[in-house]
């Protein structure tokens, strides 16, 4: 019988590429690391808001972002209300408010109108006389 050496350090063997293997990947990651560290940087982060997201929040931090959360909200509802009164003065400046627009519409539904009995009169006139 012929013994088997499961230490075997042959090029071949399968613990001697996955040693291989992760020598190649480390000397990667170290270089990639130095060329870019703002790039590996930025995938950290992005890796540690989706671990993040995927795990579920603590009754602490529900207690910690709650305040942040509260003033988040507020703030745009405040920038919200800013922008929609300011929105507002400048369309009254103009004279485009909500009334003139209304009567602008009004008039337009009907000018199509008329034009529409215009039309079929036409027709019918066009059709009698032929």
């Amino acid at each position: 019988m012929i013994e088997q050496d499961n230490d075997r350090t042959d090029e071949g063997s399968p613990r001697q590429r996955a040693i291989e293997a992760y020598e190649g990947a480390r000397d990667r990651a170290t270089d990639t690391l130095g060329q870019a560290p703002l790039l590996a940087l930025a995938g950290g982060i992005a890796a540690g808001a989706l671990i993040a997201a995927l795990l579920p929040r603590t009754e602490a931090e529900t207690k910690l972002v709650r305040p942040t959360a509260r003033r988040v909200k507020e703030s745009a509802r405040a920038a919200l209300g800013a922008a929609r009164d300011t929105g507002t003065e400048r369309l009254n400046a103009m004279g485009l408010n909500r009334e003139k627009g209304e009567e602008t519409i009004r008039n337009l539904l009907n000018g199509l109108t008329d034009a529409a009995k215009a039309s079929a009169d036409a027709a019918a006139q066009s059709v009698r006389k032929g």
